[in-house]
């Protein structure tokens, strides 16, 4: 029945699970995943081989060549319009497939994403003090969590290099430890926080961390244990584990570290992804300077002009007197000050104007 449906055009025939057609995307991963593009750190590989899994159960069954623009939007991109964060991933591992194919495997001429944009996800956020100080109070040193938010806070250790580390790291003079996602290899100090976290703790296995049943956690393990430890302290969904290695960051940044210190304590690979912290620093500083300089504008400027006359020069502000005078219908008279007319005058003298043709001549009275 399902091939009769399929012949009427009601289902869509893909080959069994497991067997991939000949220059499909199926048989494009299974090639990509055996390849040297695919000699990645070991924090990388899950998070590859997981999407790209994703994508051969979807359209395994799809030809290479017949990848056009249009049909990645449409067929591949289009269905995860409500997870951006997925799209933009399912994007740049379709690209990464694509150069294979075409550079590696020579069965496409060009790149049929070309002209795709990539669109934009919600990049993981650093905590705010607020909710650092949250956590700390909910939890004291001495416990495990207060010992994996100091790793991750003052070592930078993303979660991949938190939930293995061993009490090896721990005793020596420095902590040490090489990027699961990069390779890179990082030496930096051990905050004072960080030692008497680490003090507090009691010795159990050779890894800091372990679960209740007295076991290193797994990365998933470890990510899902630290959300319910940040839930416990009252902090949003929106704050991540993750966000304690951009906190690092941007306290760095802030306390005036250079772009390479930056990017020797965090691992990076390239002076760009060190500057995101300086850049930032530089714009929090710049506006507390501001907020400071009109303060003290604010407590030392002089009298403000009057609203009336901002915007006109002295000379146009003596005209507008002088129409208020001059604009007075024939036979009023009125009062004005002598010193206005003659020069200097005593206060108790004024003088009446009486009318005339060009608006009255000056009487004084007392």
């Amino acid at each position: 029945m399902a091939y009769a449906a399929a012949i009427a055009g009601g289902v869509e025939v893909r080959p069994p699970l497991g067997v991939d057609a000949a220059r499909s995307i199926g048989a494009l991963i299974t090639s990509y995943l055996s390849s040297e593009g695919f000699m990645l750190g070991q924090g990388s590989k899950p998070g590859y081989r997981s999407r790209m899994d994703q994508i051969k159960r979807d359209h395994g069954h799809r030809a290479v060549s017949g990848l056009t623009k249009e049909r990645i939007e449409e067929k591949i991109l289009r269905p995860l319009s409500n997870r951006p964060g997925a799209k933009l991933d399912t994007l740049k591992k379709l690209r990464i497939l694509i150069r294979h194919a075409k550079d590696d495997l020579k069965w496409i001429a060009s790149d049929p994403s070309d002209g795709i944009k990539r669109g934009k996800s919600k990049e993981i956020r650093a905590w705010t003090d607020a909710e650092m100080k949250a956590f700390e109070d909910r939890w004291a040193f001495g416990t495990k969590q207060r010992a994996a938010y100091e790793l991750m806070l003052h070592v930078g250790t993303a979660r991949v290099d938190t939930h293995l580390t061993t009490w090896v790291q721990a005793d020596a003079d420095d902590f040490e430890y090489t990027r699961r996602k990069t390779g890179v290899p990082v030496v930096i100090d051990k905050a004072q926080s960080l030692r008497l976290a680490l003090a507090a703790l009691t010795r159990r296995h050779v890894c800091i961390l372990i679960t209740e049943w007295g076991k290193p956690f797994t990365v998933d393990g470890f990510s899902g244990w630290m959300r319910h430890a940040m839930t416990e302290a009252g902090l949003p969904l929106d704050c991540r584990p993750h966000g304690l290695r951009k906190t690092f960051g941007r306290l760095l940044a802030d306390a005036g570290c250079t772009t390479h210190e930056i990017m020797a304590a965090l691992g990076h690979l390239t002076l760009a992804e060190a500057e995101r912290y300086t850049r930032e620093a530089d714009r929090r500083r710049g506006g507390r300077r501001a907020i400071v300089k009109l303060e003290d504008h604010k407590a030392n400027r002089s009298s403000q002009t009057s609203s009336e006359s901002l915007g006109k020069s002295r000379n146009n502000v003596v005209k507008s007197k002088a129409k208020e005078v001059h604009w007075r219908s024939l036979g009023d008279s009125w009062v004005v000050p002598a010193a206005s007319l003659c020069g200097a005058a005593t206060p108790s003298t004024s003088h009446r104007c009486s009318p005339g043709i060009y608006g009255g001549y000056p009487e004084a009275r007392s």
